[in-house]
């Protein structure tokens, strides 16, 4: 599976990662609900199951996906400080989808 992040939201999940609700846990994107052919993605702390794959990004930040959800393969995880702070989670080659 592959994910991409960028540097703002690398950034800001190395200090979530460093909160005590997420001591000994890792990044996990799921996604929260789907529309026909589009998927709303959520973040959380998790630990891995047995069918996760740790995703290791660029930026040194591992990302939990579940293998057995294909919207997740391709992500591409963005934070901005503009306009509404937050994350955006897109997944180009399955069209859109946001958090």
């Amino acid at each position: 599976m592959k994910c991409k992040i960028n540097r703002n939201a690398a950034k800001v999940l190395k200090n979530m990662l460093t909160t005590e609700e997420a001591e000994g846990k890792m990044v996990r994107v799921h996604i929260s609900h789907m529309h026909g052919d589009h998927a709303h993605y959520g973040i959380s702390f998790d630990t891995p199951t047995e069918h996760d794959e740790i995703v290791k990004t660029d930026k040194d930040v591992d990302i939990l996906l579940d293998t057995r959800e294909e919207f997740l393969d391709g992500i591409w995880i963005q934070y901005f400080f503009v306009e509404n702070e937050g994350f955006v989670i897109t997944n180009p080659s399955k069209g859109s989808g946001h958090h």
